[in-house]
């Protein structure tokens, strides 16, 4: 059953002022092959890489993806780094060396037992526009706008098969007035 409003704002606490300055920096994908995921999430999603980082002891690489203008992004690379990191809900895709070469790698994308993970979130002015567009490019929808219960609201996969809930902040106000 469902926490009640008043439930769930019993069960939080006021944070700390020591908080005051932490941000919800990033969430972190592994993608199988950079090449794939550096496309779709530029070319698809219109984000941008932020940061390039690589790991050679260890062999991986780190790709920071945001919503940034690129004449914000510093050229030098120490500067870069930090502008990549103090940035808010970035996409940190790591990629393991060596992935991308065999066919039979996949990860779990969390939506599928055990469910653990469940998807990340864009916002867009105009779901249906946005929808028209990742379909002309052939993007695998999970869910279309005008499917399932919640109307305006989509999911598509990225590479990995991870979900992306595309969705316009005030369509989401009109659902939650139509159901309550």
């Amino acid at each position: 059953m469902a926490l009640t409003t008043e439930q769930a704002h019993s069960s939080c606490s006021e944070p700390d002022p020591s908080t005051k300055d932490f941000i919800m920096q990033q969430t972190m994908l592994r993608v199988k092959d950079p090449k794939v995921s550096l496309d779709f999430y530029t070319r698809i999603l219109g984000m941008r890489l932020l940061k390039k980082m690589d790991f050679e002891a260890m062999k991986f690489s780190l790709y920071f993806m945001g919503y940034e203008n690129a004449d914000d992004i510093p050229a030098e690379e120490h500067e870069m780094t930090r502008f990549a990191l103090s940035r808010k809900a970035t996409i940190e895709l790591t990629h393991n060396w060596g992935t991308e070469n065999d066919p039979e790698f996949t990860y779990h994308n969390g939506n599928t037992q055990p469910q653990g993970f469940g998807h990340i979130g864009i916002a867009v002015p105009d779901v249906y526009k946005a929808c028209e567009r990742f379909e002309e490019l052939g993007v695998e929808f999970l869910k279309k706008p005008d499917g399932g219960k919640m109307k305006g609201v989509a999911f598509i996969k990225d590479p990995d098969g991870y979900w992306i809930e595309v969705l316009n902040p005030q369509g989401v106000v009109d659902i939650c007035k139509l159901k309550l």
